[in-house]
C-alpha cells in the first residue's frame, strides 16, 4: 500500500512560484511529461489560469504552454476558454480550467465519531459528501464496510463519462471503546487493501493518518500555503501532529509519526491511555478542558458549551481554557525547538481552544523557545475545518495523475471510463 510523501513542488504553489527545474539527462519525453504535470499541478491548486499566467509563473514559452494545455484539453482533464472580460487590447490569452465535474477522487475518512465519503473534483472541489456515525469501539477494519456503502451510493450520480483517478482514506489514531476508555491505534496497513477489495479493478486507496492529512490540506489549500516548514496539530479524543519539513510530510518509519500527544510534559500527571503518565494531550485535550471545567470528561458535546461560557466571562470556564491554553502553549514551544518551523496551526478541537486561549499559548512562546526559534513564527487557526482531511486525502489521491498526466488521463490506467 501507498504512502503519502509527496506534497506540493517548490515552483508550483502560490506563494512560491519559480520557473521549472532542469532534471539533469532527462529525455524531450521526460520532460514533457514533467511540464504536462506542472501546468496540470498549477491550475489544480489555483484554479483557472491563463495562458499568460501559465507561461511567466511556469517558466516556459507561449507555444510551449499553449501545446501543453492543449494536450491536456484533448486527454480531458482541463477546459479552455477565452476570458469572460478582457483587461487589454488585443487577442485575450485563453484560460485553463480544471475538469472539476468529470476528473475525481474519492476522500474518506475515518473520524472518532463519524466515517465520512466525498467525491472531490480536480481542483479540490467537494462535488458530494455523505456521512453515518462511527460506533464507539468500531475498528478502522470494520469501518470499511459501511465506507464502501457510501462510496457506492454516491457513485449512483456520477455521470458515465467521468474519470476516477483514485482514493484515499485518513484516520485517526485514536478511538473510545464501548466502556469509555480510550484506545490508541496506528493506521491498519491493510485498510487499502480492504477498501480496493470491496470494488474490485480500479486505481486504488492509499491510507493516512488524519492528522497528517489535514495538515498537507492545510499546507496546499489553508492557512500554511506557501509555507514549507510547518507543524500541523489536531486535537479529538487524542492530540496528533502533521509534520511538514521542507514542503514534504514527514511520515516516519511505516506512516508512523506525529503523536505528539504522547510527549511527557508532566512525569506526576495523570494516567494515559497509552500506557504512561503526564502525556500532553491529559493536559491539554477536550478531557482536559471539561475537567477543568467541572465538566463530565467523557461528554464531548459539552466542549462547545465551556468555550462559548468562557467567551461570555464565566470565570470557572476561562480558568479551564486558560489551564489548557497554558500547557498547550507549553508543548508547541517543545516542539518549535525541535523542528523549528515557519508556523504552528491548530485544527481540530485544538483550534478552538487556540482561539480561545491565544494570548496564554503565545505568552509562553514569548519566552520557552530559543530566540532562533520563535522570532519568525506565526500561530494560525485552520482555516479548512472539517472538511480538511477529505481534502487532504484528495491530495493523495490525486497525486498519481499530477505526476503523470498521460500515464493516467490519457491512457485511461485507472478511472470508470475511457477519457473523452
Amino acid at each position: 500500500m501507498a504512502t503519502p510523501v509527496r506534497s506540493r513542488p517548490a515552483g508550483v504553489g502560490r506563494n512560491n512560484e519559480s520557473p521549472l527545474p532542469s532534471v539533469p539527462g532527462a529525455s524531450q519525453e521526460e520532460i514533457r511529461r514533467q511540464n504536462l504535470g506542472a501546468v496540470l499541478r498549477y491550475v489544480h491548486l489555483n484554479g483557472p489560469t491563463s495562458r499568460a499566467e501559465l507561461t511567466s509563473r511556469l517558466g516556459l514559452n507561449r507555444s510551449t504552454i499553449g501545446a501543453l494545455a492543449a494536450e491536456l484539453v484533448a486527454s480531458g482533464l482541463v477546459t479552455e476558454e477565452a476570458p469572460t472580460t478582457a483587461r487589454r487590447a488585443g487577442r485575450p490569452s485563453l484560460v485553463v480550467s480544471p475538469r472539476s465535474d468529470r476528473v475525481y477522487a474519492h476522500a474518506l475518512s475515518i473520524d472518532a465519531d463519524r466515517l465520512r465519503a466525498a467525491r472531490v473534483g480536480l481542483g479540490g472541489r467537494i462535488l458530494d459528501l455523505r456521512e453515518v456515525a462511527r460506533p464507539s469501539g468500531m475498528s478502522a477494519g470494520d469501518a470499511v464496510g459501511p465506507l464502501a456503502d457510501l462510496v457506492r451510493d454516491m457513485e449512483r450520480s456520477v455521470a458515465a463519462d467521468a474519470l476516477l483517478v483514485g482514493g484515499a482514506v485518513a484516520v485517526t489514531d485514536t478511538t473510545r471503546d464501548p466502556d469509555g476508555r480510550i484506545r490508541i491505534a496506528s493506521v491498519d496497513e491493510t485498510l487499502g487493501t480492504a477498501l480496493e477489495a470491496e470494488f474490485g479493478p480500479g486505481p486504488g486507496f492509499v491510507a493516512g493518518d488524519l492528522a497528517d492529512i489535514a495538515g498537507l490540506a492545510e499546507h496546499v489549500r489553508g492557512v500554511a500555503v506557501g509555507i514549507d516548514d510547518v507543524i500541523y496539530l489536531h486535537g479529538d479524543l487524542g492530540i496528533s501532529a502533521g509534520i511538514i519539513v521542507g514542503g514534504r510530510l514527514m511520515i516516519g518509519h511505516r506512516g508512523h509519526s506525529g503523536k505528539v500527544g504522547h510527549m511527557v510534559v508532566n512525569p506526576n500527571g495523570l494516567p494515559c491511555g497509552c500506557g504512561s503518565r503526564g502525556c500532553w494531550e491529559t493536559e491539554i485535550g477536550e478531557a482536559a478542558l471539561l475537567r477543568h471545567a467541572g465538566r463530565d470528561p467523557g461528554d464531548r458535546p459539552a466542549v462547545a458549551e465551556v468555550l462559548r461560557a468562557a467567551a461570555d466571562g464565566d470565570p470557572t470556564a476561562r480558568e479551564a481554557v486558560e489551564r489548557v491554553a497554558d500547557w498547550l502553549g507549553f508543548g508547541v514551544a517543545n516542539l518549535v525547538n525541535v523542528v523549528n518551523p515557519d508556523a504552528v496551526v491548530f485544527g481540530g478541537a485544538l483550534r478552538d481552544i487556540f482561539t480561545a486561549g491565544a494570548d496564554v499559548v503565545r505568552k509562553r512562546l514569548d519566552t520557552m523557545p530559543l530566540p532562533a526559534s520563535r522570532e519568525h513564527l506565526r500561530l494560525r487557526a485552520a482555516a479548512l475545518g472539517r472538511d480538511a482531511v477529505l481534502i487532504g486525502a484528495a491530495e493523495l489521491a490525486f497525486d498519481k495523475l499530477l505526476a503523470d498526466p498521460l500515464n493516467v488521463g490519457v491512457a485511461g490506467q485507472v478511472g470508470t471510463a475511457e477519457p473523452a
